[in-house]
């Protein structure tokens, strides 16, 4: 499936890469497997309520998440990443 990374995504990964560079394999890893499988068991996907109600939710360590929603992009199933980092930051 395809990702496609929001422009708020993009800022906060690479915040996140640039303060710890060792979370930067472990988005990588998921962001692959996100791309694969969404539902893989080690990602923990689950969905969202509340404001977030339209979002789902992603682990990628054990305080960090991935925040996106499934949507369409020319014609294809795509996965549109809307946020990542540490649950209180996403939610």
């Amino acid at each position: 499936m395809k990702l496609l990374r929001s422009p708020a995504f993009l800022r906060k990964a690479r915040r996140l890469v640039r303060k710890n560079p060792a979370a930067g394999s472990a988005l990588r890893a998921t962001l692959e497997l996100l791309a694969d499988d969404p539902f893989h068991p080690k990602l923990r996907t689950h969905k969202l309520k509340g404001k977030l109600a339209t979002s789902w939710a992603c682990s990628v360590a054990h305080d960090l998440r991935i925040v996106f929603e499934f949507a369409e992009h020319e014609g294809e199933q795509a996965i549109l990443l809307e946020s990542v980092g540490s649950h209180n930051e996403v939610y």
